[in-house]
């Protein structure tokens, strides 16, 4: 057994047995193993539940996916290995609370609130259950006031507001996880929870080091379950951290949440939901991962106004298989957020960076936090740059004729500049005020 899995085992004896009836249940015996699901019986213990399985490499902690009749299907929270037929396995109870706390800001932790980046055990005020109860919508505060990213065309274009929720959809290799490391430098949030699920063990590392930065990690915890963690764990650490992020709007900070991504999630649901038997129905997607997501992104948002709680403004990543926006993942997403950012493999392979497709992205609640005159300005340049898209071709080929539209001649002697205000460095961080100025000279200059 690895020195964290006796952590965990440990965490577990002191946190979990005295919390669940079930504890005393006799144990049963496993009976089954398919794939990465495990069947035992002779034991009672309710879904969502923890068991420990005895394996040759030492105790194996397991959850409670499901059952049939007087059989428990369960999943193994770590690898799975030196699994014998008839091995014991012992109802352990409930889940151990969440560890939360301002000290927890500068860590790095997995799907279960363990640490991972060798800093010694976390020190926290209190663990809480990792299950809330929804809030009334009439009770949320209202999305009055934008918050700043530090990206110039987001603040400007695409303005969020500060309990938003956000999809940005792309494919892989586009900057995705650059983006979020710059918002994470630029933003005014109060604290940043970022979830990194199902990257690669190198891409969390350099995310970490490279990208966040000591400025960005200072006030952000970061939850990481890289793409070799079980299903179960990657599950666990987009609502790890999404339970984090409501700990502290509870205590009234603005938090930005940052998602990456939900389609792991959603695939992670459809790997547990297949393996006890749930027939798949869009794309091989169960129904439950459509259930799943909704209750994931509701959770974010801001909190209830009478009980002075600040506010969770989220960003989701949504990965495109071969850039189709159509994927089932991304369809659900987008009409359960408030709008999405569309990032561009064509701009990004010409250079453009950050590749926003200011085209095909919307932000629905920029007309609530910004003034008229923003929203003046942002219709007038997007107009002059769609403009020019709509008729590259033709300027590329010599096919059009100067002189023949004087509002086409305009964006195209406004097309440098445009592309230049949209352009923005990775170590660069642009505030609102600015963004909405140099907005606003663009605008001047557009017909």
């Amino acid at each position: 057994m690895t020195s964290r899995q006796q952590h965990l085992k440990q965490s577990l004896t002191q946190h979990l047995q005295q919390q669940h009836p079930f504890r005393a249940v006799a144990s049963g015996q496993l009976v089954r193993v398919v794939g990465l699901t495990l069947e035992a019986c002779g034991c009672r213990a309710p879904v969502g539940s923890l068991c420990s399985i005895e394996t040759m490499a030492g105790e194996l902690v397991a959850e409670v996916v499901g059952f049939d009749d007087d059989i428990l299907y369960l999943m193994p929270v770590d690898e799975l290995r030196g699994v014998l037929p008839g091995a014991r396995v012992t109802p352990l109870g409930a889940k151990a609370g969440l560890p939360v706390g301002m000290a927890l800001l500068g860590r790095v932790l997995d799907g279960s609130g363990e640490p991972l980046d060798g800093l010694g055990p976390l020190t926290f005020e209190k663990r809480v259950s990792s299950h809330t109860e929804a809030i009334n919508p009439l009770s949320r505060r209202a999305i009055t006031e934008p918050l700043d990213v530090g990206i110039r065309v987001i603040n400007a274009m695409l303005t969020v507001g500060v309990g938003q929720r956000m999809g940005l959809f792309a494919g892989s290799g586009v900057g995705k996880s650059v983006l979020l490391g710059m918002m994470t430098r630029g933003t005014n949030a109060d604290v940043i929870i970022v979830g990194l699920v199902g990257e690669r063990g190198r891409e969390v590392k350099e995310f970490i080091e490279e990208i966040l930065g000591d400025e960005g990690r200072a006030r952000s915890v970061v939850i990481a379950a890289p793409a070799d963690t079980s299903p179960l764990m990657r599950l666990r650490a987009c609502e790890t951290a999404t339970r984090l992020a409501e700990y502290y709007r509870e205590l009234g900070y603005s938090v930005l949440l940052l998602m990456d991504s939900l389609t792991r999630y959603a695939q992670a649901q459809r790997e547990i939901a297949l393996a006890v038997g749930e027939p798949p129905a869009t794309k091989g997607y169960p129904p439950s991962v459509f259930a799943k997501l909704p209750r994931l992104v509701e959770r974010a948002g801001n909190g209830n106004a009478s009980a002075g709680e600040g506010g969770i403004t989220a960003f989701y990543t949504v990965l495109t298989e071969g850039d189709d926006l159509q994927d089932p993942i991304a369809d659900a997403a987008r009409a359960i957020l408030d709008g999405h950012i569309v990032l561009s493999r064509t701009l990004a392979d010409s250079g453009h960076y950050p590749a926003i497709d200011v085209e095909a992205s919307i932000s629905r609640v920029a007309p609530m936090v910004v003034s008229e005159q923003h929203l003046e300005a942002m219709r007038k340049v997007k107009q002059t740059y769609s403009l020019y898209q709509q008729n590259r071709d033709l300027i590329s080929i010599g096919a059009y004729a100067q002189g023949s539209d004087p509002r086409l001649d305009n964006a195209i002697r406004l097309l440098p500049a445009m592309n230049a205000f949209m352009r923005q460095s990775m170590r660069q961080s642009v505030n609102f005020a600015d963004s909405q100025l140099m907005l606003t000279q663009l605008a001047a200059q557009c017909k």
